[in-house]
């Protein structure tokens, strides 16, 4: 109401000091000084007299906003699906044949994410059709980079999952020698991991993931995709296990 009120009063005020006279009727002329300095005044008087409408008028460019980045968001799970779902870069987890597709991003330091781990796993298993999708997302420094490049090469000794847990669960700071530390008791081959963290693809790999959450509005971890769902951030497990049961259902 605030705003066109104000729009209204601006019009009017506007179209005033702007008629032309006769003898310039068929041009139109700028506001003069005077006239300008009405026009603030207007603008002045009625922001001074109605204080709360900047705060309309932020909160409406902030749900403008929040709109916009949903659709863009929506628009990008449509059109980058394969890349989502079926990216034979990124492990899958669960059931790989699972009639339910649940995408995570995570970094290996974010403590929600460690949080979240074993509810995740077990909802995950204990359904039985899930197939989890795991993205990669180090974006809490290179510590959380070097977790990644390792989880991401310790598939070529086929431990991801193993070694995905171990690191989750890793207690104290994250970084080169707690990483090499966890893989070696886990039975990696730490040399071949440290030579196979060095191939071009993970680059790719991780560079392609962080494009793909940008442009999915994913700006923090964990991040979840099911379905045409974003949810950014930490959830319940009666949350989680809602998303799965309405991805279920048929589309109507």
């Amino acid at each position: 109401m605030f705003f066109r009120t104000l729009t209204a009063s601006l019009l009017i005020v506007g179209s005033l000091l702007t008629l032309p006279s006769a003898a310039q009727a068929q041009e139109e002329q700028p506001l003069t000084p005077k006239q300008q300095d009405a026009v603030k005044k207007l603008v002045h008087d009625y922001i001074m007299d109605n204080p709360s409408v900047i705060a309309d008028a932020i909160e409406a460019l902030r749900q403008k906003e929040e709109l916009a980045a949903e659709i863009s968001a929506r628009k990008a799970i449509t059109d980058r699906k394969s890349e989502i779902l079926d990216d034979p870069e990124s492990p899958v987890l669960g059931n790989p044949k699972g009639d339910v597709t649940l995408v995570e991003f995570f970094d290996y330091r974010c403590p929600y994410c460690k949080n979240m781990l074993d509810m995740v796993m077990e909802t995950v298993k204990a359904d039985g059709k899930v197939r989890l999708v795991m993205k990669e997302l180090p974006i809490l420094g290179p510590d959380s980079v070097t977790a990644s490049r390792a989880a991401l090469a310790s598939r070529n000794q086929k431990k991801y999952e193993e070694f995905h847990r171990a690191l989750m669960k890793l207690k104290g700071p994250i970084n080169d020698a707690s990483v090499m530390k966890t893989a070696a008791e886990i039975g990696l081959n730490v040399e071949k991991l440290k030579k196979d963290m060095d191939d071009d693809r993970i680059d790719t790999v991780l560079k392609n993931n962080i494009q793909l959450a940008h442009a999915l509005n994913i700006s923090g971890t964990p991040g979840f995709i099911i379905g045409d769902q974003i949810t950014p951030g930490a959830m319940s497990q009666q949350a989680l296990k809602q998303m799965i049961d309405q991805a279920r259902k048929p589309k109507s």
